[in-house]
Order: C-alpha cells, then structure tokens, then sequence
C-alpha cells in the first residue's frame, strides 16, 4: 500500500461525531463536531440522524482541505450489531440492514458504519468498516451459564480499548498478544473487566447495564432478592428502575456525582462517603480481577489498568494492592478510541490482519 495511503475515522456519539484523518499512524486532522439537543431533537431515531451527520463530515473535510481521493480505509466506530467475534469487518448490505433496524438496541455508534459505507462509496478506492464494537462475544460456553435457563450471560463491554491496550502492552514486552493470557480492567462510566485468553476475550462481565463492580454511573451486581421485590412494590416504573441500574446507580447514587475525579477530590477534602464508596469501587473491581483469574487457572501473564479512571494513582494503587500477587500489574490511562480504530485500519493495510464478513 502506498505510504500516501490515508484512514478516515467516523466515531459517533450521543451528543457529537468525531473524525479524523491518519497517515503512516500519524493523526493530520482531528475534529470533535458538537450537536445541540434542539438539532438532535428533529429526529425521532438515531438512524434519522444520517444525512445531517454525514453531510457535517463532508463540510468539515472540505474546510480542512482534505485530499478525499488519497483516503483508503473509512473506519467507523462499530455499532450494535449482532454478536460476533472481534476483528475488523467489512461494512455489507446484511450489517446496514441490522443497524436500520436497530437490530439489538439505538445507539449513536450505529451510525459508523452506515456514514463510513456512504462515504467510501463516493471515494475512488476506498473501503468501509468497523472493528471491535461493544457486542463482541466470545464466551466460552460455560461462561454463558447464569443459573437458570431463561437467562443467559451475553458479552457488552469496552471492546475496542480493552483489546488495543492488550496489543499495545503485547508490543511493549515484544511479545504476540495471541500469545499472552492478560486481565484487563476498563474503569470509565461502567466498568468492564475481561479475560483475554490467546487473543479472545472468554469471558467478561456485562457492564453496560448492570453486571459487575460499581462503577461511576452503574449500581453493579445488586442483590437479586432486594431488586425483586423493589422491582414489584409498585413504587418505581420500569423505566425509573432501569436508570437505578445504569445511569443514575453507582457513585451517582452514593454522592450525587457521576465524576470519579469530583468524587475523588471530595474524599480527598475529608468526605466520608465519598472516601468510602470510592474504597468499595477499587475493592469490587480488585474481586473482579481475582475471579476472573480462576478462568485461566491463575496463569495470568498480566493485569492491565486502563480507562479515564487509570489516571488517578490513588485509586488504581488500591485495586493494585489487592491484585499484585496474581500478576504484574500495568497501568495504561485513559482510552483513545480513535487511534484504537486508526490501528485497525493500518493492521488491515499493511496485511498484518484480514477483514472479515459479517452475515
């Protein structure tokens, strides 16, 4: 591939889009494009939002003066499809579909790979896709048991970070992520904790809504009986339940602050309750990791720290207190979901990976 070669980057959010533009790895343009609540407000999906967000790319690529016939790869953030193994995919008529139809759930990523097709289409030779969404599942069949029939464990979790900090931490000690056994711990807005065994995440707790430590805006794991009859006791619709799982549980619940680093600041300044449920967060997501370390029968290779929380050395030293003598521990801060996606591309150019077919 030409060194010439040039990786658009589509990364969909609730409230903005961000694209990017990369050459040999190297970012050349960068744009965060904010959406108000009124312009957003005019749609009654999230796919209703395509033509408006598609044609803000394109007018923001011009004004930058973006060569598009240089472009080969528009990778957008991977949306929810259905299940399937991590990888890079091509963008097909049978993905389109599921995402219009919202197969699994609305969510602004849905729209990645939808504009990045559009886009590709007009380019010369350019090509779209998407890699490592949040559905990726590759459980081992035992890990799908949950304790009765009608409910299995499924695989949501910060797939995209947590397999490119275990590659770049592969490449860190020279060795082959395929090679390696690795715990990584993704502590953002929920907290996702998985196994990466040779290359595959085996197992992981769902933390989108509701499976795991607390984490800033989710409760956690809740005691099933206690959730039941609350559930029951006509007090709280369904919807009022839902934001007690995810969203409004957690730190929020406890202190009113959905930011770990306010929350930090206010343990620090002496606030008890903010210094305690900071402890119980580090101290369910420490028992975590230790679980998780049974999946492999304790060959655990390393742990690595990574998320926005990861920037606080307070925090991580005690989770790292507790989980230092399962394995060595590594921190890798904050997540960039862009150069995450831009490495998937540069794998997919230089030959290094192939992409795969999503049916």
């Amino acid at each position: 591939m030409e060194k010439s070669a040039r990786v658009l980057v589509i990364n969909p959010g609730s409230t903005s889009t961000k694209i990017a533009v990369y050459m040999n790895g190297n970012v050349i343009f960068l744009k965060t494009i904010r959406h108000s609540v009124e312009e957003l407000s005019k749609f009654k999906k999230i796919t209703d939002q395509y033509e408006y967000r598609k044609d803000i790319i394109y007018k923001e690529l011009k004004n930058a003066e973006i060569r598009l016939d240089l472009i080969k790869i528009v990778m957008g953030r991977g949306g929810l499809v259905k299940p399937i193994p991590a990888g890079v995919y091509r963008v097909n008529e049978a993905m389109k579909k599921d995402l219009l139809k919202s197969r699994q759930n609305e969510h602004a990523s849905n729209l990645g790979a939808l504009i990045a097709d559009d886009i590709a289409k007009h380019l010369p030779s350019a090509q779209a896709y998407i890699a490592d969404p949040v559905v990726v599942d590759e459980l081992e069949p035992i890990a799908r048991f949950s304790g009765h029939p009608l409910f299995k464990r499924v695989s949501i979790f910060h797939a995209l970070n947590q397999r490119a900090t275990g590659r770049a931490h592969a490449k860190s000690i020279n060795k082959k992520y395929e090679d390696l056994n690795l715990i990584v711990a993704h502590l953002g807005g929920g907290i996702s904790v998985g196994v990466h065994s040779k290359g595959r995440v085996i197992d992981v707790n769902q933390a989108l809504d509701g499976d795991g430590p607390i984490s800033p805006e989710r409760s956690g794991t809740l005691p099933t009986g206690s959730l039941l009859q609350m559930a029951f006791s006509g007090e709280y619709t369904y919807d009022e339940m839902k934001s007690m799982v995810t969203g409004k549980g957690g730190l929020y619940a406890y202190t009113g602050l959905n930011d770990a680093y306010e929350v930090e600041k206010a343990a620090m300044s002496g606030d008890q309750k903010s210094l305690e449920v900071m402890e119980a967060m580090a101290y369910q997501t420490a028992k975590e990791i230790g679980a998780f370390s049974t999946v492999v029968n304790g060959d655990v290779d390393a742990i690595l720290i990574t998320g926005g929380m990861a920037n606080s050395k307070w925090f991580t030293n005690m989770i790292i207190e507790r989980v230092h003598k399962i394995a060595p521990v590594y921190i890798y801060p904050g997540e960039d979901e862009m150069r995450a996606l831009a490495e998937n591309a540069a794998m997919l150019l230089s030959g290094e990976i192939e992409a795969k077919e999503y049916e």
